[in-house]
């Protein structure tokens, strides 16, 4: 990798964990941390597999919460209650449903991953 492009590299993953809240490495070591090498040559351990189990499992709660929610409104109009609106109800509906595919499309992403790590030969 020249320069540059570790220098875009470190500054990608710089943003990246602002928007996750972290606090960034200093620009003066690359994305990995400095190579991902302590000041005694071992290397530091990556912490991203626990961070993405995190966001994995929040993202999981995150659709079950909705298609919880969006079964409340409908239950709620079904029974009649006057504060609960089709459009409240059909919009509710509409997000559980795009959220289950999009979580359907990401499990699939990962199936096809795992099936073509595993048959790389080592």
């Amino acid at each position: 990798m020249d320069i540059k492009s570790n220098s875009l590299y470190s500054q990608m993953q710089n943003m990246s964990l602002q928007a996750m809240g972290n606090k960034p490495p200093s620009l003066d070591a690359d994305a990995m941390g400095v190579n991902g090498l302590g000041n005694s040559g071992v290397g530091k351990v990556n912490d991203s597999s626990s961070n993405f189990g995190s966001m994995l499992t929040d993202a999981l709660k995150s659709v079950n919460d909705l298609q919880t929610e969006s079964g409340e409104k409908k239950a709620a109009f079904e029974m009649g209650d006057s504060s609960v609106t089709l459009g409240d109800v059909m919009i509710a509906s509409s997000k559980s449903g795009i959220a289950l595919d999009a979580t359907v499309q990401i499990r699939n992403k990962f199936v096809e991953a795992y099936k073509e790590i595993m048959s790389m030969p080592v």
